[in-house]
C-alpha cells in the first residue's frame, strides 16, 4: 500500500542531513513533546501531557536504527516517566547548556553533527539546531528558531509535531513505507484489506 503522507522531495533531501544518513534525532521536551504549558499542583508536582502519536514516532525511529535523544532544560518526574515508558536509552535532564551535554553524547554514540537531526522551539535549542544536519521546529516556536529551521511542522508541539518530525526522518531514510505496511499485517500473519 502506498502511503497517504507526502513531503516535498527537497525536504526529504534536507532531512537526510549533510552526511546523507541521520543517526541521531534530538528532541527538546517543553514545546516539542508537550504544548509548552507546565501544570504545577498544590504540592509542587509537575504535570505534562504527551501525545501518543509522538511516542509511536520515537519508537519507530528506534526500530530503524535512528537513536532518539532527549535533551531538556527542565527535569521532572513526568518527563522521566515518559522517557522510561518509551524505553529511550539517552536523555539529559536539566541541561542549562544543551551544546555542552550534546557534544559528549555524539562522541559516545559515534555521530557527527552532519548525522544529527534536532527539533527545538526556543533559544536554548539554537546551538544544537545550527550545527545539526537537519533542524525542525513546531509552528509555535520562537521566531529565531523558526528562522533557522529546515522544516516547520504543520502540527503543534504536543499535538503531533514530533511525530511529523519522525515521519520526515523515516521517509527520508527510506523506511516509512515498509514500517507502514508492516502495520497492515494481522497477528496471525494475514494481510488486512
Amino acid at each position: 500500500m502506498r502511503p497517504a503522507l507526502r513531503f516535498p522531495p527537497e525536504l526529504l533531501v534536507k532531512a537526510q542531513g549533510r552526511g546523507l544518513a541521520i543517526k541521531l534525532a534530538i528532541f527538546d521536551v517543553d514545546g516539542v513533546l508537550t504544548d509548552g504549558r507546565i501544570y504545577i499542583g498544590e504540592h509542587g508536582e509537575e504535570f505534562k501531557a504527551f501525545n501518543t502519536l509522538d511516542g509511536h514516532g520515537l519508537k519507530s525511529l528506534q526500530q530503524v536504527g535512528i537513536t532518539p535523544v532527549i535533551v531538556t532544560g527542565r527535569d521532572s518526574l513526568a518527563v522521566r516517566r515518559r522517557v522510561a515508558d518509551l524505553d529511550l536509552q539517552h536523555a539529559v535532564y536539566g541541561a542549562r547548556d544543551k551544546l555542552a551535554v550534546a557534544e559528549p553524547l555524539l562522541a559516545q554514540l559515534g555521530a557527527s553533527w552532519d548525522e544529527v537531526a534536532v527539533m527545538g522551539d526556543d533559544w536554548p535549542d539554537l546551538p544544537l539546531m545550527l550545527r545539526a544536519g537537519f533542524a525542525c521546529a513546531p509552528p509555535g516556536a520562537h521566531a529565531e528558531v523558526l528562522a533557522i529551521a529546515h522544516h516547520v511542522t504543520k502540527a503543534a508541539g504536543g499535538y503531533g509535531a514530533a511525530r511529523e518530525y519522525c515521519d520526515v526522518l523515516l521517509m527520508a531514510a527510506g523506511h516509512y513505507e515498509r514500517l507502514l505496511n508492516a502495520h497492515h499485517d494481522t497477528l496471525d500473519g494475514g494481510k488486512t484489506s
